[in-house]
């Protein structure tokens, strides 16, 4: 049976903590890492009913989207509600893991799994993500000091990069240099023009690590003076990235659309609301879970027809529809736009742990809406 260390470990694997924003707060906020864990109950927020499903249910881990605390705290006493989900999974052995903006952004987070749940074909980011860049160190040394010279890269962190480490390039050559007067040259004399057998050796290392190995190359160099270049490498895109866009297999009105919309989420108190022309046809699709109003642009630059997001307010909508070629909005309740991740977080688990797990979507509804009161008939405004 995996322990929790296992299963952190996979969830790191499909949600990276490194593609996490830097406010977030991600990772295993209650648990012991060597703790069993058999069953698993996916939510979207820790709070208490979720707490208690997971008591009733006998689950060893939850796993939310949400995190549980977002800044540090300086009491976790069962008087505060945060506290007294803490103290209820503890008390019964039940760790709580959150995967948050970090899930955000790949393949099977939650904007790509909203993307599948609206039936979007030829779905791509809306914003790719890159990757951070290597530095190129390009570094001369003579012929009988290079393998040196390498170890000493390579033990401050250069030549690791994409599950390798040691990697390097080098070629023979021949480096050039005359001394002039005040040097102290190791090969060669003041005046002279020296010529030197030398290998280029050519390695990548994290930016993070760059002054260390600056210091580890002129520590091991032989020559008083060492020639080498680093080159920030050009970021190269992934298949991440923030929300995405896609294809409906038909295009639809926007009134239909959101209807779809609507009935691809599950059952909430909350509203699914529409701005733009109802009669608006509707094909290309940029969508985002949780709240999106940063992406309202980029959805009209990249020829979206509507727009999916959570949490838009009044003016962000009135200021987007003023452009002129302005998609369509339609706003949907935040826990349910991102409880589609977890039907396929949960089955991303299973598929790579096995039959030693059993993953469980909770049914708790945890939006904070119960209920939407709506006219007896739907009016419209004419278009903009």
């Amino acid at each position: 049976m995996p322990t929790l260390r296992d299963v952190v470990a996979v969830l790191d694997g499909l949600y990276d903590p490194r593609w996490a924003e830097p406010w977030d707060a991600v990772g295993t906020a209650v648990g012991d890492p060597d703790a069993e864990v058999r069953r698993i109950l996916l939510a979207v927020d820790p709070v208490q009913a979720v707490a208690d499903e997971a008591v009733a249910g006998a689950f060893d881990l939850v796993l939310t989207h949400h995190p549980l605390w977002l800044s540090g705290v300086t009491s976790v006493a069962a008087s505060d509600p945060k506290g007294r989900v803490a103290h209820t999974l503890i008390s019964h052995g039940i760790a709580l893991h959150t995967c948050h903006t970090n899930a955000d952004v790949p393949p099977l987070g939650v904007s790509a799994s909203m993307a599948a749940a609206f039936g979007l074909r030829d779905v791509q980011p809306l914003e790719v993500s890159t990757a951070g860049a290597p530095d190129v160190w390009t570094v001369f040394a003579p012929r009988d000091a290079a393998d040196e010279v390498l170890a000493a890269l390579h033990g401050a962190g250069a030549g690791r990069y994409d599950g390798y480490d040691s990697a390097a390039f080098r070629w023979p050559g021949t480096g050039q240099f005359r001394p002039l007067d005040g040097a102290q040259p190791a090969i060669g004399s003041i005046g002279d023009l020296e010529q030197v057998d030398e290998v280029a050796l050519r390695v990548v290392a994290p930016p993070g690590v760059r002054e260390a190995v600056r210091s580890a190359l002129l520590a091991a160099h032989p020559y008083e003076v060492p020639a080498y270049d680093v080159v920030e490498a050009e970021p190269a895109p992934t298949d991440r990235g923030m929300g995405r866009i896609g294809t409906l297999p038909e295009p639809l009105p926007l009134e239909r659309f959101a209807a779809l919309v609507r009935d691809a989420l599950p059952a909430h108190g909350g509203a699914t609301r529409f701005a733009g022309d109802p009669g608006r046809l509707v094909r290309t699709v940029a969508l985002c879970g949780g709240s999106g109003d940063f992406l309202l642009g980029a959805a009209t630059a990249a020829g979206a027809d509507a727009y999916v997001t959570s949490d838009l307010k009044h003016h962000a909508v009135s200021e987007h529809l003023e452009r002129p070629g302005a998609c369509a909005v339609v706003d949907v309740p935040h826990w349910a736009a991102e409880w589609t991740w977890l039907p396929v977080a949960a089955a991303a688990l299973v598929e790579r742990l096995g039959a030693t797990v059993e993953a469980h979507v909770s049914t708790t509804v945890t939006d904070p809406w119960t209920s939407t009161l709506v006219h007896d008939h739907l009016s419209h405004r004419s278009p903009r």
